[in-house]
């Protein structure tokens, strides 16, 4: 991901930690983890649907923009204000918080 552009925004991370143990506390966001179980767990041209209790943070948006771009996948995910279709490295919401 980080050779497509990535770079974890730990911004979010509101802890007084170390900035590596933040761009690790990035990662386990649960809306990464469905992304990574669904890739590994579905055919190459099916879309990925994620639901989401909460609102997605800014850092997993972009990742989940990257990875759609990467994975040639169409992404959905569903958070508690709005559907973001994700495609080509692109959302349907263009970046709108």
């Amino acid at each position: 991901m980080e050779e497509a552009g990535y770079v974890p925004d730990t911004g979010v991370v509101l802890h007084d930690v170390s900035e590596e143990t933040r761009a690790m506390w990035v990662c386990g966001h649960s809306e990464r983890i469905a992304t990574m179980f669904a890739l590994i767990n579905t055919g190459s041209g099916m879309p990925i649907r994620i639901t989401k209790n909460l609102r997605v943070c800014l850092d997993c948006h972009s990742w989940v923009k990257i990875g759609s771009k990467v994975t040639g996948r169409v992404i959905v995910l569903r958070d508690t204000n709005r559907f973001h279709h994700f495609r080509d490295g692109m959302c349907s919401c263009k970046d709108y918080w």
